[in-house]
């Protein structure tokens, strides 16, 4: 099948490119995305000429800037990995996605530690080089760490991300038009709901606006909002209000005591006694016996492969 182009810190991938010559292999990434994904590897540090093994970098504060410096001392490499960094991020506008190692000067996106300047004291408040530029350049793209990874919650709304920003993107290179846009919004709005609710009202609002201003305007505004809004995870009271209304599909199919059934397992799912797949997977089944266009057509039901069994945990 085709897979989906995706950025990672190349030590993510086993490439034995850390400052001890080893590497963070992440399984995961490695053996089970991998089916998915289509992986363009990157190490900053390699790639402006560093060897390996070889002095460790981190990030030193030095008069209010921020510096990468060898932990030795030996060398800064500050500006040839900002260089790198704005050049090689500018270049990743076809990714829908990057996973960044945690924790480093280069790649680090979130808690970075930062040094004093004699090397006093620290601070986890830093956010590596290349992942700054990164996400400065493409604020769209979804980004995650190998370690957020490991949290189901997290690990579930990376990859619904970047199914959402590729499929977007499938859209646009093949020509966007109003009716398309809205086909678009007609098959996200119940995944939507289920995160934030106030950003589906929005772009309902905004795309009921369409005449008034131009394509490129509310495709902007609307991505930007779609994005936005996915990146705010779902919970249970989300998704239970979801799977009530996509019950509502089947009112005048069902028995009365179908009916019962399917409410008191999504209730159940509401409160903690069953996990999100046993409603969903109830709803899929009454969807192939009474089938429905509008239902079936709704990324909601299937927005990543169910081989990656991401809703397992939910």
């Amino acid at each position: 099948m085709y897979k989906i182009n995706v950025g990672i810190s190349a030590c993510l991938l086993g490439q034995q490119v850390r400052f001890d010559g080893g590497h963070k292999r992440s399984s995961f990434c490695d053996r089970e995305l991998a089916a998915f994904f289509e992986y363009q590897p990157i190490c900053p540090e390699m790639a402006i000429g560093l060897g390996t093994p070889r002095a460790a970098i981190r990030l030193v504060k030095r008069q209010g800037t921020i510096r990468a410096e060898a932990s030795n001392g030996s060398f800064d490499v500050t500006d040839k990995l900002i260089a790198f960094s704005e050049q090689q991020a500018s270049k990743l506008s076809h990714i829908s996605g990057y996973i960044l190692c945690a924790k480093s000067p280069s790649c680090g996106m979130e808690r970075v530690r930062i040094y004093g300047a004699n090397n006093e004291g620290s601070a986890k408040e830093g956010i590596g080089l290349f992942a700054k530029a990164l996400m400065e350049a493409n604020p769209l793209l979804p980004v995650e760490e190998d370690g957020r990874l490991c949290d189901p919650i997290l690990r579930e709304n990376f990859v619904l991300r970047v199914f959402a920003y590729h499929d977007w993107q499938q859209l646009c290179a093949c020509g966007l038009s109003k009716a398309s846009l809205i086909a678009f919004h007609s098959r996200y709005k119940y995944l939507v709901f289920s995160h934030a609710p106030s950003h589906y009202k929005a772009l309902g609002r905004l795309l009921g606006n369409l005449h008034q201003q131009s394509l490129a305007q509310t495709a902007d505004a609307y991505i930007k909002g779609l994005m936005t809004a996915l990146k705010v995870r779902a919970n249970r009271r989300g998704h239970a209000n979801v799977l009530m209304h996509l019950q509502g599909y089947f009112k005048q199919v069902l028995s009365q005591s179908q009916k019962q059934e399917l409410a008191e397992t999504i209730d159940k799912y509401r409160t903690g006694l069953l996990p999100l797949l046993v409603p969903l997977t109830l709803l899929r089944h009454y969807l192939r016996e009474y089938p429905n266009a509008y239902l079936a057509d709704q990324v909601y039901l299937n927005p990543h492969p169910e081989a990656l069994k991401l809703r397992y945990g939910l």
